[in-house]
C-alpha cells in the first residue's frame, strides 16, 4: 500500500496473549497493510521488534513448538527475590529470535519505539534509539517476573503500567493513521480457574511454594503451618499478580484510549489465556488472524478513505 501518509501499528501489552500479534501482523500483510511505524508495549515491543528485524517466521516457529515444560524452564526461583524469570535463558531467547545485542533502533528499516516505566518517578519512557534488545527488555520487565532494568541512569519496568496500547507514541512519531491492538478488553476476572491442574503443574506449584516459604521463614519470625487447609484454595502467587496487573491495565487502557483514540482498534478475544501460558501460542496466533479477518472490511474501508483524502 503506497501513500505519503504513514500508518502506525500500536501493539499492546498482554503477556502470553501477545503472541496473537504474530497472527495479526500476518493477516494485515495479506491485506496489503505494511505499517511504517511500529510501537509496542511489553510483549507488543517484543513481537514488534521481531517484525521490524524480519524475524517473525522464526519467532512463530519457536512459539508453536513450546510445551508446558519449555515454559517452566524459564522460571528460576532464587534467593535474590528480584524476579522469577531465568534472565540468562531469556537473554539467549531474545538473541536467537528477536535481535542481536549489536542491533540499534536507529538502523532499522521502519520507525520503532517501545514503552517502559521509570520505576521511581512513574514516568512513561519512550525507547526510540539505542539498543533494540534493551528497548524490548525494559518494556517487558513485568513486576514480579523480571528484575527492573538499569538504562540511562533509570530503573525501568513494564510499560504496560503506564501505556498498555501505545497509540500516543505512534502519533508522536508521525503516524497519520493508527491501527491499535488491544489485548486487555476481556481479561478482568479471567484465567483464575482452580480446576484442571495436571501433575507437572502440581509439582511446579509445590516446588515454588516450598522455596518461597523457606525464603519467607528466613527473613521473618512468622510461623507457617499446613496443619489446616482452607476449603477453597487462594489464588496462586502468579495468578494474584496477573489478576492485579490485569485490573490495572484494563483501567489504564480504557483511559488512555479514550484520550488517544486509534483510527482502528483490533481486540482479539483471549481472556482465557493466562499470564505464562505461552504454550497456547497456536490459539493466540489463530485468534489474531481471525480478529483481522472479522474486521477486514472495516480495515479496508477506513484505510482507503483516509489514505485517499
Amino acid at each position: 500500500m503506497s501513500s505519503q501518509k504513514k500508518i502506525g501499528l500500536a501493539l499492546g501489552s498482554g503477556s502470553a496473549r501477545g503472541l496473537s500479534h504474530i497472527g495479526i501482523i500476518k493477516e494485515l500483510s495479506k491485506l496489503g497493510i505494511e505499517p511504517d511505524i511500529v510501537c509496542g508495549t511489553s510483549v507488543g515491543a517484543m513481537v514488534g521488534a521481531a517484525y521490524v528485524k524480519g524475524n517473525m517466521k522464526g519467532l512463530e516457529e519457536w512459539a508453536l513448538s513450546l510445551t508446558k515444560l519449555d515454559v517452566a524452564k524459564f522460571v528460576d526461583i532464587n534467593t535474590s527475590m528480584k524476579g522469577f524469570v531465568d534472565v540468562q535463558r531469556f537473554h539467549t531467547f531474545l538473541n536467537d529470535y528477536i535481535a542481536s545485542d549489536d542491533d540499534n533502533i536507529e538502523t532499522l528499516s521502519k520507525i520503532f519505539a517501545s514503552v517502559a516505566t521509570d520505576m521511581y518517578s512513574g514516568r512513561e519512557i519512550w525507547m526510540t534509539e539505542g539498543s533494540l534488545i534493551q528497548a524490548v527488555w525494559s518494556s517487558m520487565s513485568f513486576p514480579g517476573l523480571f528484575p527492573a532494568i538499569r538504562n540511562d541512569g533509570r530503573w525501568l519496568t513494564d510499560g504496560g503500567l503506564v501505556n498498555p496500547v501505545p497509540v500516543s507514541v505512534c502519533r508522536a512519531l508521525g503516524a497519520d493513521i493508527v491501527i491499535a491492538v488491544n489485548l486487555n478488553g476481556d481479561i478482568v476476572g479471567r484465567h483464575l480457574d482452580k480446576t484442571g491442574i495436571n501433575e507437572i503443574e502440581k509439582k511446579q506449584k509445590i516446588g515454588i511454594t516450598q522455596k518461597l516459604s523457606e525464603l519467607v521463614k528466613e527473613y521473618t519470625n512468622l510461623p507457617f503451618s499446613n496443619d489446616s487447609e482452607p476449603e477453597e484454595e487462594a489464588p496462586s502467587l502468579l495468578n494474584a499478580i496477573a489478576a492485579s496487573v490485569n485490573i490495572t491495565q484494563d483501567r489504564i487502557t480504557r483511559s488512555r484510549m479514550a484520550g488517544d483514540p486509534a483510527d482502528i482498534v483490533i481486540s482479539p478475544k483471549l481472556g482465557q489465556i493466562g499470564l505464562l501460558e505461552l504454550y497456547r501460542a497456536k490459539e493466540a496466533i489463530e485468534e489474531g488472524e481471525r480478529c483481522v479477518q472479522r474486521n477486514s472490511s472495516e480495515l479496508e474501508y477506513i484505510l482507503d478513505s483516509m489514505l485517499n483524502r
